[in-house]
């Protein structure tokens, strides 16, 4: 409980006078119950005497007071109040007032409300005050600077992440310090330029004409040094950023002492010749994409293997993507990691069915949950799938409301905000500002409660689908490795081969020699689906029995 000195903090709430309207004093009563407080309603329209009796009795460390009629009456009640409860000031207990702007403003005058919530005092506004945010702004270092503690401190709100990089360093500096200030932002994840995420330690090999395209142009660790001291102020967030696609663990290190980087995402199959974003060939890339994993896990650090939706978005079948999502958090803790961040990017392919995407993603939760006991545990993170926004403003608004509701089915830890603006331009600090608020608003809204999406029989049907073809797809990965290979699915060459064979293939991927790039999908139903040479929807156990013949002419 940080809304109060003690470990299990009192709040006694009623309505002035003859005021009888308690709704509001209701909500705020449950906001205080669902934070940890102990809480009692005296009533409406309770006269002074009763107040005083009432808090004589419970001695409460926090007394709520709401009045929602005339302010002029109000300034008689509160002055009234003050004198007969100037005892119980004294030994410490708090006064806040809730109720109508002009009340407020009254309330605020009489110098011994320390807090008051109008008309703008939304539930998160509530909650940031009962969990004692508003003293954190005065004391900073109590924001928690580790992704575990932050989610825990949070709960039951998922934290609010966006991603953040303008062309140039003194824009991105000014705009994060912008955004801290907000405090609607929890986790501020840098995106550097693609100059600096394959060639921050070979700048001989940047492109001058590419500088700031795609992100922040980040050059050196001062650069690092100034966006995160530009972030300690507000509510301090936590700050993360890209790995490299070049000199993985280098770039590892630096993150780690610049910006304390809150967790890292490092893929298991790209950022090489696959997806064309180094030149590395795709046996080495797995292998130091490893070596990168296995070193944060040594640090303590958070991982994210970001691969599912990297196949989704090259349009990859969706069982492809199930598949993977189990691979790469199989490797994360065969490689140690203890704390796993598990992304789930809804609306991916363009065109996915919501009732299809939540089915998609409850079958990877249930496939890796499987890997979860006390030494490995997946925190859920969804986001809005960027390709899938709009470029009209207002319709890419709606969009991304609406994905956040869906997303919220599956009980997220961390909710990555993609900016509205995204399909128009890269979101500037005003625009992250606004996007998270429109996801706060959101969220909000829908924990109050909805009917549970995850029990339709259509979603159930297409996740036990998905189950059945991820095995079988799995099981195949393990068919074509090496003779005398331990443990295929963390094998770099069976890895590679199950690329190279098809297993894992994508329709993007068509004329990439490094790759089968063989599979042709389609969105039918909203899911991406594989087609036969026909154009008609081709099952997976005929596409993987195809990639097995392939791979034993090819190997064995």
């Amino acid at each position: 409980m940080t809304g109060s000195s003690s470990s299990t903090s009192r709040l006694l709430a009623t309505c002035l006078g003859d005021c009888v309207h308690v709704a509001g004093v209701r909500r705020f009563l449950g906001l205080a119950a669902e934070a940890g407080y102990e809480t009692r309603f005296l009533g409406a329209a309770q006269p002074l005497d009763a107040i005083a009796a009432a808090v004589d009795d419970w001695q409460p460390d926090i007394l709520a007071l709401s009045y929602r009629l005339t302010p002029e009456a109000l300034e008689r009640l509160l002055e009234e109040a003050g004198n007969r409860l100037g005892p119980h000031r004294a030994r410490g207990m708090r006064l806040i007032f809730g109720g109508p702007d002009p009340n407020c403003e009254v309330a605020k005058a009489t110098g011994f409300c320390e807090a008051t919530f109008g008309g703008s005092s939304n539930d998160e506004v509530c909650r940031a005050w009962l969990r004692g945010e508003e003293r954190r702004r005065a004391a900073p270092d109590q924001w928690p600077q580790n992704l575990v503690t932050r989610i825990e401190d949070k709960s039951p709100l998922p934290l609010l992440r966006h991603h953040f990089g303008q062309p140039t360093v003194e824009v991105t500096v000014s705009g994060a310090r912008e955004i801290a200030k907000s405090g609607v932002l929890d986790v501020l994840s840098l995106g550097p330029d693609q100059n600096a995420q394959a060639s921050f330690f070979r700048p001989q090999d940047m492109d001058p004409a590419q500088d700031g395209a795609g992100g922040v142009p980040i050059r050196t660790e001062d650069d690092l040094n100034r966006i995160y001291e530009a972030t300690r102020i507000g509510n301090k967030p936590l700050v993360r950023c890209y790995s490299g696609t070049r000199d993985v663990l280098r770039m590892a290190e630096v993150l780690r002492r610049t910006i304390n980087n809150a967790w890292a995402a490092i893929p298991l199959f790209w950022y090489n010749v696959l997806d064309r974003r180094s030149d590395r060939p795709l046996r080495q890339a797995i292998a130091e994409n490893q070596a990168a994993i296995a070193w944060h896990a040594r640090a303590g650090v958070p991982v994210e293997v970001n691969d599912s939706h990297q196949w989704s978005l090259r349009s990859a079948p969706d069982a492809v993507a199930v598949a993977s999502f189990f691979l790469a958090a199989y490797n994360a803790k065969s490689l140690g990691v203890r704390d796993y961040v598990g992304q789930l990017m809804f609306n991916t392919p363009a065109g996915t069915a919501p009732n299809r995407d939540l089915a998609k993603m409850l079958a990877k939760l249930d496939l890796a949950g499987e890997l979860e006991d006390d030494g490995f545990r997946i925190w859920r993170q969804t986001r809005t799938g960027l390709a899938s926004l709009p470029a009209d403003r207002d319709a890419a608004i709606g969009h991304l409301c609406g994905s956040v509701a869906i997303q919220l089915a599956v009980k997220p830890h961390i909710v990555h905000v993609v900016g509205y603006s995204e399909a128009s331009h890269a979101a500037t600090a005003a625009d992250v500002v606004s996007s998270v608020r429109m996801a706060r608003g959101t969220i909000e809204a829908v924990l109050q409660g909805l009917p549970e999406m995850t029990l339709d029989p259509g979603v159930t049907g297409r996740r036990d689908q998905l189950l059945r073809e991820a095995r079988l797809l799995l099981a195949a990965v393990k068919q074509i490795a090496p003779w005398g290979t331990v443990d295929p699915w963390a094998d770099p060459e069976t890895l590679a081969r199950a690329v190279e064979c098809g297993l894992l293939d994508a329709s993007d991927l068509a004329g990439n020699p490094n790759a089968a790039g063989t599979v042709v999908t389609a969105m039918i139903d909203g899911a991406s689906l594989t087609l036969d040479e026909r154009g008609l929807p081709l099952s997976e156990e005929r596409r993987v029995a195809h990639c097995l013949e392939l791979a034993r002419s090819t190997w064995v």
